[in-house]
């Protein structure tokens, strides 16, 4: 489990002065979907966010286009990552906390975050190499999880 950096509430007042900056409305329901990433481990789909605010808050009126149009502008903010499953779209996680890249199951979606010291020291010297100022970076691993390895082991 990757820490988190900011507590809940620093999060929070930099979501507000980011829907100032963009002249939109704090709403109760865009809060909701950055207290579920917050505080909910993992990756989600827009779906995975939607289903867990109306199951946890019946009597809130969301729609799903607020979850995507939400989860946009707290990507752009890096508050919110996501990883990319091509035509199956994205999962999201919290972007806040601690650097970690991921192995990305192509079978089953599975997604297993670690960190690697000597990974994190590489790409800073292939930046410096290129003269290249890097200021983030993602990494993703695609491949068969073992899980998925050995249910194919046994099928055979």
């Amino acid at each position: 489990m990757i820490n988190q950096i900011l507590t809940y509430k620093e999060v929070l007042e930099i979501f507000k002065k980011l829907l100032r900056s963009n002249s939109l409305k704090y709403t109760k329901q865009r809060e909701l979907i950055l207290e579920i990433i917050y505080n909910n481990q993992g990756h989600f789909t827009p779906e995975d966010i939607y289903n867990l605010i109306k199951k946890s808050y019946p009597n809130v009126r969301l729609g799903i286009a607020t979850v995507y149009r939400t989860l946009g502008l707290l990507e752009d903010a890096n508050i919110v990552s996501s990883i990319s499953f091509g035509a199956k779209g994205k999962k999201y996680e919290f972007g806040l906390g601690e650097h970690h890249d991921h192995l990305v199951c192509i079978v089953c979606g599975a997604i297993e975050e670690f960190v690697d010291d000597t990974i994190e020291r590489q790409q800073e010297l292939i930046a410096k190499k290129h003269n290249f100022k890097m200021t983030n970076h993602i990494m993703k691993i695609t491949g068969i999880c073992k899980d998925c390895q050995a249910k194919k082991r046994a099928k055979n």
